[in-house]
Parts: structure tokens; sequence; C-alpha cells
């Protein structure tokens, strides 16, 4: 079993969460503490599954709630864009790392964690 730190989804999605912090400091303060916190919070998230999928013998659980969360996260990205809190720029960097992402987890296979 490969450190779950070690793993390519994880460095990515580690990457994205570091970058929805980024975005979401700039938010105006009505947006930063309602739609930047859940994103902050779906997107750490998204780590915890990867962190538990890697160490349960039945990886299904946490891969579906990794893929629940990181669907939630794509809609609220959008959200953003439509409100005008996040500029369209931002969200193109943002949804190219979870297109990768996203073929990452739709390759995971229980030898792969």
């Amino acid at each position: 079993m490969a450190l779950h730190f070690e793993l390519p989804i994880y460095k990515d999605t580690y990457q994205l969460v570091l970058k929805i912090f980024e975005c979401t400091k700039n938010f105006s303060k009505e947006h930063k503490y309602t739609i930047g916190q859940d994103m902050k919070r779906d997107a750490l998230q998204l780590l915890r599954s990867i962190y538990r999928a890697n160490k349960a013998k039945d990886k299904k659980e946490h891969l579906d709630a990794f893929l629940d969360d990181f669907e939630l996260l794509k809609v609220e990205i959008r959200l953003c864009v439509d409100l005008k809190v996040m500029p369209i720029k931002r969200q193109a960097a943002l949804s190219e790392l979870m297109e990768r992402i996203g073929k990452q987890v739709t390759g995971w296979s229980k030898s792969q964690l």
C-alpha cells in the first residue's frame, strides 16, 4: 500500500485545495463566508476521502464519497463564475486540474491504492 501523500491523485487534489484557498481569499465578504467556506470544506474532504480509501480494505465507500464531493465542488465553482465572484480564467485553471483528477479517480482500482 502506497502512502496516501505519494499518490498522484493526492498530489493533484492537494494542488486543487491550495488553488481553492487562494481564489476564495479574494471573494467578497458575503461570498467568502458562505460559498467560499463550503468550497474549502469540500476540497479538504476530498483529501480525507483519499486518505481513508488508501487505508481501508473496502475502498468503494470512500471512493463514492470522493466522487460525491468532487461533483459538488464542480457545481460550487460554476456557481461562483455565474455569480461573478470568480473570473472565468480562474475557473478554467481549476477545471483543467479537476479534469486530470477526474481521469485519475475513474482509473482507480484497488490494486492502485
